[in-house]
């Protein structure tokens, strides 16, 4: 039950437990109970609204940072990373493999903003060897749902 219950509210968060029980064909109390035991064992670790912000009034710039590090005797990756997250600005951090060693996605509300972090707060970290900053331009689909409204087919239909 927990992975049929994981599937269905990692795609919509907010569906009714009632609706959900009869989705699953369980009780609403053993959905609930379930829902519960998760979030006490840190399986679920929160609920997000995802925001197109394209189509609100504010400005926001979102930007992916590629981070090399050099980890410290005794501390890790994990210690860097835990430094990392503590920023306000940072929303994500994650260890890669490949060319660097840590992906950070920040926003702020203009370039300079972001900038500023990577210049202050990001690249004077001991462990920093290098970042690149790209800026996110435009989200097409953002965990797992589309964001773009579809192209429109402008041609004309001609039979003969």
């Amino acid at each position: 039950m927990r992975e049929k219950i994981l599937a269905v509210i990692e795609k919509n968060a907010r569906i009714d437990i009632h609706d959900l029980a009869v989705l699953l064909g369980e009780s609403e109390a053993a959905v609930a109970n379930e829902i519960a035991d998760m979030e006490t064992e840190h399986v679920i670790c929160g609920y997000h609204t995802l925001i197109n912000w394209d189509n609100t009034g504010n400005e926001k710039v979102e930007a992916l940072i590629e981070v090399k590090v050099t980890p410290q005797r005794g501390m890790g990756f994990d210690k860097i990373a835990e430094r990392i997250y503590q920023y306000n600005e940072v929303d994500s951090v994650y260890l890669m493999s490949g060319a660097f060693d840590f992906t950070v996605f920040i926003s702020g509300r203009t370039m300079r903003e972001v900038a500023l972090f990577v210049a202050e707060k990001l690249s004077p970290l001991d462990s920093v060897v290098s970042t690149a900053t790209h800026f996110v331009l435009k989200k097409y689909k953002d965990h797992g749902t589309i964001l773009a409204e579809k192209a429109q087919d402008e041609r004309q239909l001609i039979s003969l």
